[in-house]
């Protein structure tokens, strides 16, 4: 685990620490959805305060890929801005959007620059994502029994949802939940859905491989598994599969032999090509149908948003977001995938600005990967979120995803000196 010289843990880092930490007892008391949001700017206001009184001898150079984020989410602002006076939606639904954005666009671009501004321990950090997994398992456990005992599924709707956020779903304390399609118990864990929750586990999974305390990475990497398993989530037991394979080989391959082993093997594999491709198909037509009515949703959804978006609100889209007809379940339209939803709320321009920074975040990670195992994960993590972005808006997890989004930021740091625009000072 790569360690910054004269290493000196800041408050920036303890407090980064106790909230990771403090995830579930703020799930369990309404608080997480105001957790989740405003860390990053507390920690924004430190790191200027001290910046205003200490200097910048503590931060680390900046990337210009950090740069390119914050361009990005601020681009994202100027669209919704745009959009609403396109639209007409009125000063008080302008000013309900933009606490909207701060709360969820803006903490990608906060939470990577963070990530990369402050001279983080990722083994630290690694180290707290074991004990919230742990604490996830435990809590499977407990809901497991409550399931059996008939306990109602949710225990309370926190008074906090005047806040705002996507609806009672995030303030909203389960112990479990059922599937409408197989009358099966679901896990939510502290996720506002059961997919989310995969999303979740599928993140903390790859953080915490990187705890240097074995038992206490066995434990926390199994109550992942456990974590992912329970949320049924068909994209989170494909990555279950992938991910540990695909970490491999970005390991290896720095190294010649990984190129002549795939030379040797790329004939065979050719060889069985279509059978590869039929048994691909079939399977994900078996993962479709695991579930037919969210796919029929999902895909109706989309074919909404595309319409709505080509039709009506081709370069900054609508605005805002507003509920599908019934024939989907009256879901927010976009609400399902990442890209519909840029499409339809921020139009073209929008979606570009969060793609342009996500691929190249990915592709730059791609291609160190093999350099450092911090990076390697951080390349992991930025591919999950690439693959959930196609199921999931990514936007409204903002607050639950954040520890991914600092160690990739972290993960933007390590020193290589063409990305570097000279900010700041190498502690």
């Amino acid at each position: 685990m790569a360690k910054t010289s004269h290493y000196s843990i800041l408050i920036e880092e303890k407090l980064i620490i106790y909230a990771i930490l403090a995830t579930w007892p703020a799930y369990i008391f309404g608080l997480l959805y105001l957790l989740g949001s405003v860390i990053a700017w507390v920690l924004l206001l430190i790191v200027m305060l001290r910046l205003y009184i200490e200097g910048p001898k503590h931060y680390q150079h900046l990337s210009v890929l950090v740069l390119l984020w914050a361009l990005g989410m601020l681009l994202l602002l100027i669209c919704l801005l745009i959009a609403h006076g396109e639209w007409q939606l009125g000063a008080a639904k302008t000013i309900k959007s933009s606490f909207g954005w701060a709360k969820g666009w803006a903490l990608f671009s906060l939470f990577i620059g963070l990530g990369a501004l402050l001279p983080l321990n990722l083994s630290n950090i690694s180290r707290a994502c074991c004990w919230l997994a742990l604490m996830g398992g435990l809590y499977a456990f407990v809901s497991v029994f409550a399931f059996i005992l008939k306990l109602p599924q949710s225990l309370y709707i926190s008074p906090l949802q005047f806040m705002g956020g996507g609806g009672p779903e995030f303030f909203d304390v389960r112990l479990y939940g059922i599937n409408p399609e197989t009358g099966w118990p679901r896990w939510f864990f502290y996720a506002p859905w059961a997919p989310a929750g995969g999303l979740v586990a599928s993140l903390l999974l790859i953080m915490c491989s990187r705890t240097e305390h074995r038992p206490l990475r066995f434990a926390g990497m199994a109550s992942c598994i456990l974590m992912m398993i329970l949320c049924q989530s068909r994209v989170a037991w494909i990555l279950l599969v992938i991910c540990g394979p695909l970490y491999v080989f970005m390991r290896l391959s720095a190294r010649r032999p990984i190129y002549l082993l795939l030379a040797v093997i790329a004939p065979v594999l050719l060889l069985f090509s279509v059978e590869a491709i039929e048994l691909l198909q079939t399977t994900m037509d078996d993962i479709k149908n695991a579930r037919p009515d969210s796919t029929r949703v999902r895909a109706e959804l989309a074919q909404i948003a595309i319409q709505s978006w080509q039709n009506d609100a081709y370069w900054f889209g609508h605005g805002i977001v507003i509920a599908g007809p019934k024939s989907v379940e009256f879901m927010p339209i976009g609400s399902h995938h990442s890209w519909y939803g840029l499409l339809y709320v921020k139009g073209l321009v929008g979606l570009l600005a969060f793609a342009c920074p996500l691929i190249i975040t990915a592709l730059y990670l791609l291609w160190r990967a093999h350099e450092n195992a911090d990076i390697c994960c951080g390349f992991v993590l930025c591919f999950i979120l690439c693959i959930y972005s196609f199921t999931e808006n990514l936007e409204i997890l903002a607050y639950i995803i954040w520890p991914a989004l600092l160690w990739i930021g972290a993960s933007l740091k390590i020193p290589w000196a063409p990305l570097n625009n000279g900010f700041g000072a190498q502690a």
